[in-house]
């Protein structure tokens, strides 16, 4: 069979799919949507246009290049019906959980019919697989089934609610038929706020890098990503976590006099810890006391009157007074 619609989770696993000559037509999907507003009630066409928005705001992509982006991924996807399989590739971390939750969603309200559907999701990351290895992953291949439909449906929900209770009440159902999504629930909520000191898991481990001694932002990144178990942030977003440290008052990190943080990275780019971000880490101060917190978690945006801390040690997610 070559009439497929394979949808995967970004150019660089296109190319190897290519490479291996997988059969059918790709469709990358390549929206962050761990960062930045999902709110809830809007159709596909409304949250792909806030969600270029978003992107355009943060400098990612030009206002023509990213709307003209996902008009496309939309339309295509639109169009699935001409095909006669539909295969969906992914991977463990929370980047494609949350990308499997919308597609499958989107399924869900839209019947494929007649079209099979299909998923191969593992934990190897596509986009470092050679074309051989990706060739191997076709015995991975299972049949979406209404199961699949409904829990993505409950879980796109709860990911998309105004507050993260839901969110968090997935990880007491059973959610074993994605058996990755129970591990990207947490990490998601890794990212609220720590109860303890108001970090961010992400923030938090930025600065116990800087703080062993690691000057080099480049570096930073690199050593965030092997504190993961699942990686899932790019350098992108990784640099708005360091802004945010950069400028708190006091901050918590800083670059010499005269420098500012950029991407690509270079090395007069020195990150050093203050001793207001030692307070932090050693939980003497708390982050939200000198940050003004202004961002998003899937539907939840995160602000100074609406406050939510993840406490790890209970597994509870927590509105501040």
């Amino acid at each position: 069979m070559s009439n497929i619609l394979n949808i995967t989770n970004g150019d660089c696993a296109v190319e190897i799919m290519k490479k291996a000559n997988i059969p059918g037509v790709f469709l990358p999907w390549r929206d962050v949507l761990h960062e930045g507003p999902v709110p809830d009630g809007l159709s596909l066409e409304e949250l792909s246009k806030v969600r270029a928005q978003f992107i355009v705001e943060r400098s990612w992509g030009s206002t023509e290049e990213v709307t003209k982006s996902f008009v496309q991924r939309d339309d295509e996807l639109k169009s699935f019906k001409k095909y006669e399989k539909v295969i969906l590739w992914f991977e463990h971390d929370l980047y494609d959980q949350l990308q499997i939750i919308q597609i499958l969603d989107w399924f869900n309200q839209n019947p494929a019919g007649e079209v099979e559907l299909a998923i191969i999701c593992t934990d190897q990351y596509l986009g470092r697989l050679s074309p051989e290895e990706m060739m191997g992953l076709a015995k991975y291949e299972e049949p979406i089934i209404a199961v699949h439909l409904e829990l993505s449906s409950q879980a796109w929900s709860a990911f998309r609610s105004s507050a993260p209770e839901k969110w968090c009440k997935l990880l007491d159902a059973d959610t074993s038929v994605l058996p990755f999504l129970a591990g990207a629930i947490v990490r998601l909520l890794e990212e609220y706020p720590n109860c303890s000191n108001g970090l961010s898991r992400t923030a938090e481990q930025a600065l116990k890098i800087i703080s062993g001694g690691e000057k080099h932002s480049g570096r930073v990144f690199g050593g965030n990503q092997k504190s993961e178990e699942r990686i899932f942030m790019g350098d992108a977003s990784f640099w708005l976590v360091l802004h945010e440290l950069l400028e708190s008052n006091p901050p918590l990190i800083t670059l010499p006099e005269g420098k500012t943080l950029t991407l690509p990275t270079s090395k007069d780019q020195e990150l050093t810890i203050t001793s207001a971000g030692l307070e932090v880490l050693a939980g003497k101060l708390n982050w939200l006391e000198i940050s003004r917190l202004d961002r998003w978690a899937g539907g939840v945006h995160l602000g100074p009157s609406n406050i939510w801390c993840w406490n790890p040690g209970s597994s509870a997610i927590v509105k501040k007074p």
